[in-house]
């Protein structure tokens, strides 16, 4: 991420872990070791988790705001602190804060995207100094999305998400609607019915509308909710699965064109408009 404004941010800054939405995903083959590989738009927008930092001498990384069912050594801020304590040699200690805003098991990237801004955000507060590169890679151990958050750029991902190329993604506002469900990535993944076999598309050959989610027919198979909140946003607006689920969303060319569609939904529904980003905003 660009290190003049990452320099700007201290030990008492908040620093954002942005949702994003894939505005396609495209399911082109599997490796021999059992990875998709996949093509997809990442947009970011500006609806984020916030973490906090505090130093420690001990060596000790601690979460202060554990998740519910989710223990420290499977939560991804703390391994992405130790992965990179690991990587350097650090014997620095820190203190995390996250403040949870995006749906666990909901496509929108928050466990990825929280474990990117942990790495960047120590990556400074701790000195070390690696470079983008260096922290993609080790962020590719903890998750495909994880290395298109450090990157930092809306980008057309290809390969297991790994292979990052900069696309211009057009102004937009998203309704997205959360379904009452957490969603397995692992079993939308495994599903024997998955299509697995989308012919690859050139990077340079992706327009704005392109393409669909092919992990949304088994989504919608397996979590009954995913299929009645795309039925009813599809009623008012063309609508699409994010990621492996459960959020669905539809995209508009104005925020008042999204609240009106928002405004006809059914009372008692998680819905809310997100404006998209032209990057990640630790890059802003």
């Amino acid at each position: 991420m660009a290190d003049q404004s990452l320099t700007r941010r201290g030990w008492d800054s908040v620093w954002p872990a942005p949702a994003k939405l894939n505005l396609f995903l495209h399911v082109v083959g599997r490796r021999p070791d059992g990875y998709h590989l996949l093509q997809s738009v990442f947009r970011f927008i500006d609806r984020s988790d916030l973490l906090r930092f505090a130093p420690r001498d001990d060596g000790e990384i601690c979460l202060l705001t554990p998740i519910p069912g989710v223990p420290p050594e499977q939560d991804l801020t703390v391994r992405a602190a130790r992965l990179l304590q690991s990587a350097s040699a650090c014997r620095q200690g820190v203190d995390i804060v996250l403040e949870k805003r995006l749906p666990m098991g909901g496509g929108l990237g928050g466990g990825s995207s929280d474990a990117a801004t942990v790495l960047v955000a120590l990556n400074q507060l701790w000195g070390i100094g690696f470079s983008r590169s260096r922290l993609q890679e080790i962020g590719l151990g903890l998750g495909a999305d994880v290395p298109v958050f450090i990157n930092g750029e809306n980008a057309f991902a290809e390969g297991v998400g790994e292979k990052l190329t900069p696309v211009e993604v057009p102004p937009a506002w998203y309704l997205v609607f959360e379904p009452a469900v957490q969603v397995s990535t692992a079993l939308i993944f495994g599903a024997p019915e998955l299509r697995r076999d989308t012919p690859a598309i050139a990077a340079t050959d992706w327009r704005s509308g392109f393409g669909r989610n092919d992990l949304e027919a088994v989504a919608c198979s397996r979590f009954p909710p995913v299929a009645e909140a795309l039925a009813c946003l599809r009623q008012l607006a063309p609508a699409r699965m994010t990621g492996s689920g459960a959020c669905v969303f539809a995209e508009f060319p104005t925020p008042d064109a999204a609240e009106a569609v928002l405004a006809q939904l059914p009372e008692g529904l998680t819905a809310w408009i997100a404006e998209g980003l032209s990057a990640h905003p630790l890059c802003m």
